[in-house]
C-alpha cells in the first residue's frame, strides 16, 4: 500500500503535540527557568528596592536588595557551569583531573588582558576576548587530552595538576597582570559593567548557564555521550567494541575546557578583576566537591551543589547567634563549619544529593505491584 502524504494540518498537529509534550516532560526545568528569569524583580517587588539599583543623579547606582540577591546568583550561574564542566569530563568520561582551574583561569586573564591592553573598542574587545578564549581554552584541552593517551588515572591527574600550577605560576610572577595583585579589568562596555548595569550581567550569566546546561545535556543523550559513559565504565571494552576512545575523551576534555573558560569570564565579568587565586589548585578542588555532593554523573546534582555550596557559604559568613545575653559569630568558623556540613552530606547521600535520591526513587518504584 502506498503511504498516504501528511497533509499540512496533520503535520501542525503533530508538531504542537511534540512541543506540549515536552514541555510535560520537562516541566521542573520550565519552572526553574521561568523562576530565574522573573527573580530580580521577584526580589525587588518583594523588598521594594528596584532591580537596577538606585537612582544617583543621571546614572544608577548598584544598591539594593535586588541587586545584591543578583550579585549572588551571578557567581552561582559562573561556578554551576565550571562544575557542570568538569562533570562532563569527570562524572561522565571518568576522567579525573587536578588541573581544571588553569581553563577557569585563563578565562578571566585572557579577557582582562585583551580589554586592558588590546587597545580596541571595549565592544570590539569582549568579542575578541570570547573568541580568543573559546580557542586557547580549546587548544590547551586539546593536547591536555593528547597525553591521556600514555597517562590514565591518578598520573594524568598529576600531569594536569602539574600544567595547571604552571599556569599560576607565570601569571603571579607576570608584571604585566600586576603579579600577585591581580589585573583589575575596568574596562568593560558600559551595558554589561556590573557596577552600572548588574541586571544585564545577570541576564548573560543566566544564559549562559542555560546554555552549558543544554549542550551537556544534548551531549550526554546523543550517542556520542554513550560512548562517553562506556569510557567511564570500562575504557578497555569499550576500545574492544571497536571504539576510539581517545578521539572521544579529546572531544570530552576540550568541550569542557572551553565551558570552564567561559565560565572564567562571566567570573571575572562580575568581580572586575582576575587574580592568581582562579588559577589555584582549590578552584579544582571546589569543583569536584560540588559535584560530589550534588551527584557525580548527574545532570543537575552539579548545579545544585555548586548552589547549594555557595548560597550556604554566604550565609555562615555572615551568620550571627544572639541566645539572651550570648552572641556567636558564626562568620568567625564558616569554613570549620562548612567543613563538617560536606562531612555530613557525604554520609547522608553517598552519591550525593541528586544520585541518592535516583536511587532511592528506582528502589521504590520496584516495590509497587503492577
Amino acid at each position: 500500500m502506498a503511504d498516504i502524504p501528511m497533509t499540512s494540518t496533520a503535520k501542525a498537529s503533530n508538531s504542537s503535540s511534540g512541543i506540549l509534550a515536552g514541555i510535560r516532560e520537562n516541566w521542573f526545568y520550565w519552572l526553574v527557568l521561568i523562576f530565574l528569569l522573573i527573580f530580580p524583580f521577584l526580589v525587588g517587588w518583594l523588598t521594594g528596592d528596584s532591580p537596577f539599583g538606585t537612582p544617583r543623579g543621571d546614572r544608577m547606582v548598584m544598591r539594593g536588595e535586588s541587586v545584591y540577591a543578583q550579585s549572588i546568583l551571578i557567581n552561582v550561574f559562573g561556578l554551576a557551569v565550571l562544575v557542570m564542566s568538569y562533570n562532563l569530563m569527570f562524572g561522565f568520561t571518568g576522567v579525573i583531573s587536578f588541573g581544571h582551574a588553569l581553563f577557569f583561569g585563563l578565562g578571566g586573564y585572557l579577557m582582562g588582558i585583551i580589554l586592558e591592553f588590546g587597545g580596541m573598542d571595549p565592544n570590539i574587545a569582549l568579542v575578541v576576548s570570547l573568541l580568543v578564549v573559546l580557542l586557547v581554552t580549546g587548544v590547551i584541552g586539546f593536547f591536555i587530552g593528547i597525553v591521556s593517551l600514555r597517562l590514565r588515572g591518578i598520573y594524568f591527574a598529576i600531569f594536569t595538576l602539574a600544567i595547571a600550577e604552571m599556569g599560576w605560576l607565570f601569571f603571579r610572577g607576570l608584571p604585566l597582570t600586576n603579579g600577585e595583585d591581580g589585573l583589575n579589568v575596568a574596562s568593560l562596555p558600559e551595558w554589561i559593567d556590573p557596577s552600572r548595569n548588574r541586571i544585564a550581567v545577570y541576564y548573560v550569566g543566566l544564559a549562559l548557564f542555560v546554555f552549558a546546561f543544554l549542550l551537556i545535556r544534548r551531549l550526554v543523550n546523543s550517542p556520542v555521550g554513550s560512548v562517553f559513559q562506556a569510557i567511564r565504565e570500562n575504557e578497555e571494552r569499550a576500545q574492544v567494541l571497536g571504539y576510539n576512545t581517545l578521539r572521544y575523551k579529546l572531544f570530552s576534555i576540550t568541550t569542557a575546557g572551553m565551558l570552564a573558560g567561559l565560565a572564567g569570564m562571566l567570573l571575572a565579568i562580575m568581580n572586575k578583576e582576575a587574580r592568581p587565586e582562579i588559577l589555584n589548585v582549590g578552584v579544582t578542588v571546589d569543583a569536584l566537591l560540588m559535584t560530589i555532593i550534588g551527584g557525580v554523573g548527574t545532570f543537575t546534582g552539579p548545579v545544585i551543589g555548586a548552589g547549594g555550596m555557595h548560597l550556604l557559604e554566604n550565609f555562615l559568613r555572615e551568620a550571627v547567634i544572639t541566645i539572651g545575653p550570648l552572641t556567636i559569630d558564626i562568620g568567625e568558623r564558616w569554613q570549620l563549619i562548612l567543613g563538617f556540613i560536606f562531612v555530613l552530606v557525604v554520609l547522608v547521600f553517598p552519591y550525593g544529593v541528586v544520585g541518592t535520591w535516583q536511587r532511592l526513587r528506582t528502589r521504590f518504584s520496584r516495590k509497587v505491584p503492577d
